[in-house]
């Protein structure tokens, strides 16, 4: 017996009523299903075969709260960017691993000046501190980094634009 795996679906693979689905459970993902049928005008099965279909594709990765970092204690957003010193496969596939810590809300591997692009949440600028000279000051791959910290969030989000 031979495992079927999904071809990734692309936009194009999409059709109107899927792209609806998207756009409504990127910004509420709790959207009850039958109202959410009624936005599209499906039933309810349809739109639940829908979303079965996206996530078993890959198209929906997953599903999460978004969480105000003030009220949970950590209301510095700091950015950084880092070049490294060695670029090979080894050397980065080693820094995206060393980069996979909670403090690293986003991180880019990036074209550019740079070759990492951090967005961080923390409680503290002495927290930071910390986490800058774990992260980046005894990594021996960093070259250098550079700190910008976030006077506001201004529009934060990861809803991509499917309509």
């Amino acid at each position: 017996m031979t495992k079927h795996t999904a071809h990734p679906a692309h936009l194009a693979d999409l059709d109107g009523f899927d792209r609806a689905i998207l756009a409504i459970v990127q910004r509420d993902s709790t959207v009850p299903l039958r109202l959410l049928a009624e936005q599209v005008n499906l039933s309810t099965a349809a739109v639940q075969r829908r979303l079965k279909r996206m996530q078993a594709e890959g198209v929906i990765t997953g599903q999460a709260a978004t969480v105000d970092p003030t009220r949970v204690g950590r209301p510095i957003t700091i950015i950084v960017e880092v070049m490294t010193e060695r670029t090979s496969i080894d050397a980065l596939n080693a820094m995206k691993s060393h980069f996979a810590v909670p403090e690293v809300q986003q991180c880019y591997y990036v074209t550019g000046e740079v070759d990492f692009v951090l967005v961080l949440t923390v409680a503290t600028m002495q927290e930071y501190e910390a986490l800058a000279r774990r992260l980046f000051a005894e990594n021996p791959n960093v070259k250098w980094f550079k700190t910008i910290v976030a006077l506001d969030r201004v529009k934060v989000g990861l809803e991509i634009p499917c309509e």
